[in-house]
């Protein structure tokens, strides 16, 4: 969209950037690189934009449970939490993704579901959402994503032209726009909602087999959701609805749970897939890859202090234990910088001493001083040493969660692959998974949020964008707001 009218992009320093939308990765494919300095500024000044609430994800609650391994997968992965019946104590935390922290729970957004597992090898955290794809896919345009989901520099309203403005110059967004203006937009309350790691994961096996994997955590008690009008009514009449549906589910013993299963696609498979799967605005056909039973998650118990058991919980999906690692996704790969230095902006770099977020193992490490710590540090404070302090353990636990990359260093989207396109999973949910009801529903909800401000230029391109998602809708939607 660029043209000789429009100012260069610069870093914070005024050096013109190559790119507003790639990072800097070995090969098309390969890992994201340290030295792309521009997008750690993108990421970390971002972390640091607001203070004390979370960035996205600000509004929301969660409760205290268990996870309990049902099935046998350890021929996939040799992580303790999923050897058979290992009982594991878990935190979740439910949330809206674009609210502030008084916003209503009822606003039609994607739903964060965030789980921290006290695993007797640490603390392992998976940080997803109500929907197993993203509206992005690499994470140079995460910071764009959600400021334009936020509030206006100059009236500070939400502003729908922003949007969609952001949506249809980014038609990887498809997909997850499908989603959100479908019926799982508003679920009914975070009861009634599965949970996706919606990344993909590396598995390990005793035997150092190595294998990717996506988490499904189905709600036990049936997926359900709110009309755009029910929405609207309880967000004026109980904005806090799925906060206090949830704290009085379990305070009267309704405790929620919901089954884990996954995919699991063979290592080798993933290089010559159909789709790249590591696009995290993809997902795996079930009949490619069929779900695999694997535990129970029950929460039991509400939060005492919400402050300090809740909103200072900090979930990172940089918290890997032995047997489960990281994938090629360059959305992983940035988050796995940015949730940890976020959290570090926002409650300090201690943070992991606040008891929700410790560890229920022993913790053996080198970090040091720093404002609000409170646990003991003994000499030695460095290593290597003589002293007697710990040492790292490659024989035990040696670094196999690892993927080979090569290439030239580039700022380029995945390589194609043979069915890789935007619109293409989008029109399948649209024409085999809804029927005629959810997709009469699904014209409603977008022409309701099109004629809610759009400009006629953005209007435009998001006929365009419904039309490629499925000419029928598209159609549809068009008439709707009318026939432009």
């Amino acid at each position: 969209m660029a043209s000789k009218g429009n100012k260069p992009t610069t870093t914070d320093a005024g050096i013109p950037v190559s790119s507003d939308e790639h990072s800097l990765t070995i090969g098309p494919d390969g890992p994201i690189l340290l030295q792309d300095h521009y997008l750690i500024e993108q990421m970390a000044q971002f972390n640091r934009e607001r203070i004390p609430e979370r960035q996205p994800h600000a509004k929301g609650s969660g409760a205290f449970g268990h996870f309990k391994v049902t099935k046998d997968v350890s021929r996939y992965t040799k992580a303790a939490v999923f050897q058979p019946s290992t009982k594991t104590e878990v935190l979740a935390r439910f949330s809206t993704v674009a609210g502030e922290r008084g916003s209503p729970d009822t606003w039609r957004d994607p739903r964060g579901f965030a789980l921290k597992f006290y695993t007797t090898e640490g603390n392992y955290d998976l940080v997803g959402n109500n929907t197993p794809v993203f509206f992005i896919r690499d994470p140079m345009k995460f910071q764009h994503f959600i400021r334009s989901q936020k509030r206006r520099a100059d009236s500070n309203l939400r502003d729908h032209d922003m949007q969609w403005d952001f949506w249809t110059l980014s038609p990887e967004s498809a997909h997850q726009v499908t989603w959100l203006m479908g019926d799982r937009g508003i679920p009914k309350t975070w009861r009634n909602m599965n949970g996706y790691g919606s990344h993909t994961y590396m598995w390990v096996n005793a035997n150092g087999m190595k294998f990717w994997v996506k988490y499904h955590f189905k709600t036990d008690q049936g997926i359900e959701f709110l009309t755009q009008e029910e929405a609207d009514h309880l967000a004026g009449a109980d904005g806090d609805y799925h906060v206090r549906d949830l704290f009085n589910a379990i305070q009267r013993g309704d405790h929620p749970s919901w089954t884990l299963h996954v995919q699991i696609m063979p290592f080798a498979d993933a290089e010559t897939y159909r789709f790249n799967p590591f696009d995290l605005t993809k997902v795996w056909p079930h009949g490619d890859y069929p779900l695999i039973e694997v535990g129970k998650l029950t929460l039991n118990r509400n939060p005492t202090d919400n402050h300090t058991e809740i909103e200072q919980a900090a979930f990172e999906p940089n918290n890997l234990v032995p047997g489960i690692g990281v994938s090629p996704d360059k959305m992983l790969l940035g988050r796995i910088f940015a949730y940890a230095d976020a959290h570090r902006a926002r409650i300090g770099a201690n943070y992991k001493q606040i008891p929700v977020n410790m560890p229920k193992c022993p913790v053996h490490s080198y970090s040091k001083d720093g404002a609000m710590r409170v646990q003991n540090v003994s000499d030695p404070v460095y290593a290597p040493n003589s002293k007697g302090g710990p040492q790292a353990d490659g024989k035990r636990y040696p670094a196999v969660e690892t993927w080979a990359a090569d290439g030239d260093m580039v700022r380029a989207a995945y390589t194609l692959r043979k069915d890789d396109d935007d619109f293409g999973q989008p029109g399948t949910l649209v024409r085999e998974v809804m029927d005629d009801d959810a997709r009469a529903r699904l014209v409603s909800n977008v022409v309701g949020h099109l004629k809610a401000g759009v400009s006629e230029p953005v209007l435009k391109r998001a006929l365009e964008y419904w039309g490629n998602i499925d000419k029928d809708i598209g159609d549809r939607i068009a008439k709707g707001v009318g026939g432009k």
